[in-house]
């Protein structure tokens, strides 16, 4: 059987983090981030695709890289992140309207040109976005897997999402040491 050709998918990373109970997942957020930005280092080093899906801040007339410019622009947790994941040259995006990473966008046109069938997601939320990814990405097929340290989520909640995805084989956990550690 063929090694899988495998792309980092980030969920939702950039945010102003203006919704109800933001202040509550900032800090996993952030812990987030920093695990996110070691997975983006090691899938770039090795030549693999980073691609972002992100929301539009229901501004509809905004593109993905001035979005990234809007968190640059805030004060505390949106620029942090921003600062840790800016994109850098050589990455993708896509912006979605949803919390699937594939509904309305062409990202299962771009994982095709890219030869792709595993995917590691991270991002944000694990209970809303993570999990709506994970769901339409194991029913397209592609191999699914989720780094538990590089998603935020709001506790418990967070932990109960991963287990169900898990649960459910919908997506395998796999350790940010593990995935550092593999050739891919």
């Amino acid at each position: 059987m063929a090694k899988p050709a495998s792309a980092l998918l980030i969920v939702d990373m950039f945010s102003k983090f203006d919704f109800p109970q933001a202040e509550a997942l900032e800090a996993s957020a952030i812990a987030a981030a920093k695990a996110i930005a070691q997975l983006r280092k090691h899938f770039q080093d090795s030549g693999r695709p980073v691609i972002y899906a992100n929301d539009n801040f229901a501004d509809w007339q905004l593109d993905f890289k001035e979005l990234v410019q809007v968190c640059l622009g805030c004060e505390g947790t949106p620029a942090a992140i921003a600062r840790l994941l800016a994109p850098s040259p050589g990455d993708y995006f896509v912006l979605k309207p949803k919390h699937s990473a594939f509904l309305a966008t062409p990202l299962s046109i771009l994982l095709a040109k890219l030869g792709c069938n595993q995917l590691v997601i991270a991002g944000m939320a694990a209970e809303s976005c993570i999990t709506a990814t994970c769901y339409d990405s194991n029913a397209r097929e592609y191999e699914t897997i989720v780094v538990p340290e590089a998603v935020a989520g709001m506790g418990s909640k967070k932990v109960r999402a991963l287990r169900l995805l898990e649960d459910a084989s919908t997506a395998t956990m796999v350790s940010l040491k593990t995935i550092l550690a593999r050739r891919l």
